[in-house]
């Protein structure tokens, strides 16, 4: 793995930056006051090409990598943002691109790159599988030159600010054939004709700004062309993905904890308590130093899951691992930021409070930690299957 960015890596970081700098800490915590989506950052982000940054210059994208978009994410969570209000839109992209049809390339992919087309939303999640993948019960019913889809997702984020989805429905009942997995299909879901036309969207209330959602399928039409690859084998279509959505998250959480070190760093070495700073204490300085010594780690982790990935190897115990550290090693920031700023870590105005509920997710979301675990246990090291 190199250890240093390239010249044109180091632009993007620093075109990143500049973009963000528009976007202060004052302009992400009015959002929370109303819950609403980031739609000025994310309009400025698809205005300026970064979401269309993994899509082929041929389509009007950038052509560049999974390790340019990790590094783009990052400094916009090292800036004090939070990139999940779009990163969607850089991993799903992916299906389409490398399992989709000429049509469906040709008919997307320009408008997702030029911003004047959102693909969003992932439905994969469902409330009784979770995790279960092969569990989901939503269905898609062939019925001549459509599919009927009915069912519910749930943790559907940005339903509202998207006008594609990115679907997972079963075309054929579970154990028809050898694996839990088989028998699931991948679809393009317009929800700008599927809205009110059997597609409900209810948002969930969560600690987080995050616009996540429930949604409601019943009898929702979709065309039979917007199918994705064969019909079948949509779960191995979508792995490759969530390979990336691993690494991007954890990139995400790199950026969490730059943040939250740097702000940690900055406010013990100024605020005094018994005529001296607070960072001057091993107690405070020495839990910053751990953290950031963790993020960075994880940080190299990381890149090299990307490299790994851009590179057209597999990345998948790479991603985990990188996925594992960075949401560990930003929560270990996390407490050490609020200790340090102790009960002004509670206030609103210093945005500590905000980015520890955020930072928070990613334990969990979008995979649970206690999972990868469960899959370095089994796949990497060989031992028994623990669930």
């Amino acid at each position: 793995m190199s250890a240093n960015l390239t010249p044109q890596q180091l632009d993007l970081q620093r075109g990143i930056r500049e973009l963000c700098g528009k976007f202060p800490d004052q302009y992400w915590n009015d959002l929370e006051k109303d819950s609403r989506y980031p739609e000025e950052f994310v309009s400025a982000l698809s205005g300026d090409g970064w979401l269309g940054l993994l899509i082929p210059e041929e389509f009007g994208g950038g052509s560049l990598g999974v390790l340019e978009a990790s590094i783009v994410l990052e400094e916009i969570n090292a800036s004090g943002g939070n990139g999940a209000c779009a990163h969607a839109q850089m991993y799903t992209m992916g299906t389409i691109l490398r399992h989709g049809s000429a049509e469906q390339k040709a008919r997307y992919l320009p408008d997702i790159a030029a911003g004047a087309l959102r693909l969003q939303a992932f439905g994969v999640t469902e409330p009784a599988s979770g995790s279960d993948t092969g569990k989901i019960t939503t269905t898609a019913r062939r019925s001549g030159d459509t599919f009927k889809i009915n069912g519910q997702k749930i943790w559907t984020s940005r339903a509202n600010h998207s006008d594609l989805m990115l679907l997972l429905a079963r075309t054929s009942p579970f154990g028809e054939s050898g694996r839990r997995t088989d028998g699931l299909s991948v679809f393009i879901v317009d929800m700008r004709e599927a809205l009110g036309h059997g597609l409900t969207i209810r948002p969930i209330d969560t600690m987080i700004s995050h616009d996540t959602n429930e949604i409601f399928f019943d009898g929702v039409e979709v065309p039979a062309g917007n199918l994705i690859g064969e019909e079948g084998q949509g779960f191995r279509y979508i792995l490759s993905g969530m390979n990336v959505e691993r690494i991007l998250v954890a990139s995400e959480a790199v950026g969490d904890g730059r943040w939250f070190v740097q702000r940690a760093s900055e406010y013990g070495s100024s605020r005094r308590v018994f005529d001296r700073p607070v960072a001057q204490n091993q107690g405070v300085q020495f839990p910053i130093a751990r953290a950031y010594a963790n993020v960075m780690a994880a940080r190299l982790m990381t890149r090299v899951a990307a490299e790994r990935f851009d590179a057209g190897q597999s990345c998948g115990t790479e991603a985990n691992m990188a996925k594992l550290l960075a949401s560990e090693a930003s929560w270990e920031a996390a407490n050490a930021a609020l200790d340090t700023h102790g009960g002004f870590g509670f206030a609103r105005e210093f945005s500590i409070e905000r980015k520890f509920r955020e930072t928070r997710l990613f334990k969990i979301a979008p995979v649970s930690n206690n999972l990868v675990l469960s899959y370095l246990a089994q796949h990497v090291l060989g031992m028994p299957r623990s669930y």
